[in-house]
């Protein structure tokens, strides 16, 4: 059985991912802002088999909360083996171009809450050699763009963090996860019209995660494509990149 803490539950990819867990009989220790939402959540994954559900409420902004939900987490399962941070906000670009203020909002939400918790969760997961740290990125991160650029600046700090990360705790024995979906078909993208051949469920985006936690694996694009077509937009030379629509 798997002591399992997940930051941001109540998001589509983190709820079915949490099911998943569930029906292999872990414990889960789930943390989200929603409390109503998260003990319908919880309702449903104690039927779905999970050995133990409980949960917190918590605005990820608050730093100075996170060490407090995560000692709870500690002590309600009995320790942690595996820690998945999923919340995040999708910007918006327009009002971040306008406004410092919604500007820092989106970087405290989406990059600085996470380095955050990451912080307090290394040290302790370092101190026993174990464990596996699992953090929802983007595509995004991987190359500015005028649609999204200040959440893909945020995405790329989280995903640069993550690399040096891993690579101090790889000798401790600890695993980091650096998890990229494309877009994903979620209530936070549900303002975007023409969803195409390139928009991914959270179910498949879901069952890629638990895999890649399974394997021990240190990136992983989701749907897996996407690290062809992330590829081709990285190499695109600045020249011609600044001209096109993206």
């Amino acid at each position: 059985m798997k002591k399992i803490l997940i930051i941001g539950a109540t998001s589509a990819i983190a709820e079915v991912t949490a099911r998943i867990f569930a029906a292999r009989g872990e414990a889960l220790f789930l943390v989200a802002r929603n409390a109503e939402r998260l003990q319908a959540i919880k309702a449903d994954l104690d039927v779905r088999g999970a050995v133990r559900t409980a949960t917190a409420t918590l605005d990820v902004a608050d730093v100075a909360a996170q060490q407090a939900i995560i000692d709870q987490a500690e002590r309600e399962l009995g320790g942690l083996d595996i820690v998945l941070i999923a919340h995040g906000t999708l910007s918006d670009q327009g009002e971040c171009e306008k406004s410092v203020a919604a500007l820092r909002r989106e970087f405290e939400v989406n990059a600085l809450s996470t380095m955050a918790l990451l912080t307090i969760l290394a040290n302790t997961f370092e101190a026993r050699r174990t464990g596996t740290l699992a953090v929802i990125s983007s595509v995004a991160g991987d190359r500015g763009r005028q649609s999204n650029y200040v959440y893909g600046a945020a995405k790329a700090a989280v995903t640069a963090f993550l690399s040096g990360l891993r690579q101090r705790l790889a000798k401790s024995n600890v695993d980091v996860l650096t998890i990229k979906p494309g877009f994903v078909d979620t209530p936070m993208t549900a303002n975007v019209a023409n969803k195409g051949a390139l928009w991914a469920k959270p179910d498949a985006v879901a069952a890629g995660i638990v895999r890649a936690i399974d394997k021990r694996r240190n990136v992983v694009y989701l749907p897996g494509f996407w690290a062809l077509i992330m590829l081709v937009i990285k190499h695109i030379p600045e020249a011609i990149f600044k001209k096109l629509k993206l």
